[in-house]
C-alpha cells in the first residue's frame, strides 16, 4: 500500500528522531503482535476445555455455567482478535489517523468494539456470579427458571446490552474520538460540551463498577453457603451437598475471574470518571495509556482461569508441592499405597467369603432361603 510505502520511505532517512519513531513502531507492532497471538491461542485452548467439559456434564446445574463461561471465552478471543488487529494496524500506520481514517469511520468501530468487548466480559461475568448463587442457595427455582432455552435468551440480552451501550455515541451522533496517545479511541473524557457527553462514559464505567460489584456480593454470599453446606456434610454426610467439589470449582473460577477484572479494568473505569468530573490535561497521557494496556491484560488472564483452575490441574499442583516441600512426603504416600494396597485385599477376602454366617456355619443367601422354603416348613411338621 502507499501508506507503507511512504512510512518505510520515512523510516529510510538518516534522521534520529525518524530512527527512533520507527524503532518505536516496530518495538509497539511486535508486542502488539505477539499479545494478540498469545490471547487468541490462550482462548482457543479455554474454549476447547469447556466444550469438552459442557458435553461430559449434562446436568443443570454446571451446564449453565459451563455455557455462559464458553460465551465469555468466545468474546474474549472475538475482542482480543479483532481489537488486536486494528492496534497493529494503527501502529503500523504510525498513528496517522488524518491519513488512513478521513471519515472516522474506523475510529468509530474501534471504539464500539472497545466498549463493547470491555463491557460485555464484565456483564458475563456477574451474570455468571449471580447463576451460581442461584444453583447453590436456591437448587429448585435454578432448576426450573434457569432451563437451557432461558440461558440462551440471557446470554443474548446480556451481548444486545453491551452492543447498545457500545453503539450510544453513534446513535446520539457523538462520535468516538482519538485518544491523546493517538493508538485508540473512546468515549470523550475531556472538554465536555454538553450532558450527553458526560452520561455516555459515565453509563459505561457505572454500569462496569456495578458489575464488579454484584460479582463480589453474590460470589461472596455462594462461598459462605458452601462453606455451611460442607460444614453440614461433615457432620450428617447430607444428601442435599453431595455436589460441593463442583461447585467449590466453579466459585473459584468466578472468584479469580472478578479478580482479574477489577485488576485489569477497575483501574480504567475509575480513571475514566475521575477524568470526566476533574478534567485532567495532558498529563495524564501516559496514565490512560498504561491502564488500556491492563484493561487488555483481561482477554489474556481469563481463559487461564479455566485453563489452570481445575480439579485435576489442581490436584496434581497440590502433591508437587507436597512433594516438594516435604522431605517424607514421597515415604508417606508410599505407606499410604501400601496400607490401601493391603486393606483392599483384606476387603476382597473378606468379601470372598460368605455373605451370611449361622450358628450352624456359614451359609449363603440362596441356602438361607431355600432352608426357610415352605416345604421344608411342612415336612417338620409332619415329622
Amino acid at each position: 500500500m502507499s501508506s507503507n510505502g511512504s512510512s518505510d520511505g520515512g523510516c529510510l532517512m538518516s534522521s534520529n528522531v525518524c530512527n527512533g519513531s520507527c524503532t518505536k513502531r516496530e518495538v509497539s507492532v511486535t508486542s502488539s503482535a505477539i499479545s494478540m497471538t498469545v490471547g487468541i491461542i490462550s482462548n482457543i485452548m479455554a474454549l476447547f476445555i469447556l466444550i469438552k467439559a459442557y458435553h461430559r456434564f449434562k446436568f443443570k446445574s454446571k451446564a449453565a455455567f459451563l455455557f455462559f463461561a464458553s460465551a465469555l471465552v468466545l468474546t474474549d478471543f472475538f475482542g482480543h482478535l479483532i481489537n488486536g488487529s486494528l492496534a497493529i494496524y494503527v501502529y503500523a500506520s504510525q498513528k496517522d489517523w488524518e491519513r488512513f481514517d478521513l471519515n472516522k469511520s474506523l475510529c468509530d468501530f474501534f471504539g464500539v468494539c472497545m466498549a463493547f468487548f470491555g463491557l460485555t466480559p464484565l456483564l458475563l461475568g456477574s451474570l455468571m456470579a449471580v447463576e451460581r448463587c442461584i444453583g447453590v442457595t436456591r437448587p429448585l427455582f435454578h432448576t426450573t427458571a434457569l432451563g437451557p432455552h432461558h440461558v440462551k435468551r440471557l446470554l443474548g440480552v446480556t451481548w444486545m446490552l453491551g452492543l447498545l451501550v457500545a453503539l450510544l455515541p453513534i446513535l446520539f451522533q457523538r462520535p468516538y474520538l482519538v485518544q491523546r496517545s493517538r493508538s485508540w479511541c473512546f468515549f470523550r473524557l475531556q472538554g465536555m460540551r454538553d450532558w450527553v457527553d458526560v452520561l455516555l462514559p459515565i453509563l459505561f464505567s457505572v454500569l462496569g463498577l456495578l458489575s464488579l460489584l454484584v460479582s463480589l456480593v453474590c460470589n461472596t454470599v455462594t462461598g459462605l453457603t458452601l462453606l455451611r453446606c460442607r460444614g453440614q456434610l461433615d457432620r450428617n454426610h447430607h444428601r442435599h451437598c453431595r455436589n460441593t467439589s463442583h461447585h467449590s470449582e466453579m466459585v473459584c473460577q468466578l472468584l479469580a475471574i472478578m479478580l482479574v477484572s477489577c485488576v485489569c479494568w477497575g483501574p480504567l473505569l475509575i480513571t475514566s470518571i475521575i477524568l470526566i468530573i476533574q478534567d485532567h490535561g495532558e498529563d495524564q497521557t501516559s496514565h490512560m495509556l498504561l491502564v488500556v494496556r491492563m484493561a487488555t491484560w483481561n482477554q489474556i488472564l481469563d481463559p487461564w482461569v479455566y485453563i489452570l483452575l481445575r480439579k485435576a490441574v489442581l490436584r496434581r499442583l497440590f502433591q508437587v508441592a507436597l512433594r516438594l516441600c516435604s522431605p517424607h512426603a514421597k515415604l508417606t504416600s508410599w505407606w499410604q499405597g501400601s496400607t490401601l494396597g493391603s486393606s483392599m485385599n483384606a476387603s476382597s477376602s473378606v468379601t470372598s467369603r460368605p455373605d451370611f454366617i449361622g450358628l450352624d456355619g456359614p451359609f449363603l443367601p440362596d441356602t438361607a432361603i431355600q432352608s426357610a422354603h415352605p416345604l421344608s416348613l411342612k415336612e417338620g411338621f409332619e415329622t
